[in-house]
């Protein structure tokens, strides 16, 4: 058996280009989206997710407004530079990327970003929201993720589905989107008993553990959708938190990394900044 390959390229690229048919229809009415991504230090990781959200913003049509500041950048400053952009009239979409610099408090900036403009989904209001099932804005890798899920055919309704990871991030809004469509959600973690056995149950399995091809094959249902969200890199080389050669002997469908995931949580982060001006200029 060998499993279909989920291209999040190739999807992400049909999403973009939809959005891209929808911002020039936008832009006819007076509704210019714009992104403003503020990226503290030079992470190197950070840096490639940056540029690769200013070139999709580039393709899309979104007016792109970037804010590099150095490493010594304190909480004040960010604080700051956040209540700009919430009033700047421009700005629908903020993002500031994370991790950020040890002096700053992510919870502290997450929270002062305005919730209408929170594209990642991150802020207590959005978590919230999500969490009672009236999302304004889905979080952007799992929404991504949820994208892949119906591109592999399978109805997510009544299935097992198992979630790799309990992070704010990832793990916990996916397990809230999985049950969202009906889907019999476990959430499994490092301190699991018998973990090898809760993957195995999964009709879908998320593994979203930040562990370098953590999950084999032998952990997997056969045919099951496996959708890797790691992104770990050793000697150079990007690998996910599955091993892909063992899995995708056993999974009916799998992403891959890179490839899979990662490029529609960028996807996604459009879609969430063109909500956020349609929601702004509907409010004006």
């Amino acid at each position: 058996m060998s499993a279909k390959i989920l291209n999040g390229k190739e999807v992400s690229e049909r999403i973009k280009t939809e959005l891209k048919d929808k911002v020039s229809e936008l832009k006819k009415i007076g509704i210019f989206p714009g992104l403003a991504v503020v990226l503290v230090g030079n992470d190197p990781a950070s840096r490639v997710y940056v540029n690769s959200k200013k070139r999709a913003c580039e393709f899309i049509g979104i007016e792109s407004f970037e804010y590099a500041l150095p490493e010594e950048t304190t909480e004040k400053q960010l604080l700051e530079l956040v209540a700009e952009l919430n009033a700047d009239k421009k700005v629908n979409g903020i993002l500031v990327q994370l991790p950020l610099p040890e002096q700053i408090n992510e919870e502290n900036i997450i929270n002062t970003i305005n919730p209408l403009k929170d594209v990642d989904a991150f802020h207590p209001f959005n978590v919230g929201r999500i969490m009672t099932g009236n999302p304004v804005f889905l979080p952007c890798t799992p929404a991504g993720v949820m994208e892949l899920v119906h591109e592999s055919g399978i109805d997510v309704k009544g299935k097992e589905c198992v979630v790799a990871g309990r992070s704010n991030i990832v793990g916990k809004p996916q397990a809230m989107l999985l049950l969202a469509e009906h889907g019999t959600v476990t959430i499994c973690h490092s301190r699991t008993v018998n973990l090898e056995e809760v993957c195995k149950r999964a009709d879908i399995l998320v593994a979203a553990v930040g562990k370098p091809e953590f999950i084999k094959g032998s952990m997997i249902k056969p045919g099951a959708v496996v959708i890797d969200v790691g992104i770990n890199r050793i000697n150079g080389k990007i690998v996910g938190d599955v091993e892909f050669a063992s899995a995708s002997e056993v999974a009916s469908a799998i992403t891959p990394v890179p490839g899979g995931v990662g490029p529609m949580t960028i996807a996604m982060l459009m879609k969430n900044t063109v909500k956020a001006a349609e929601l702004y200029y509907s409010r004006a």
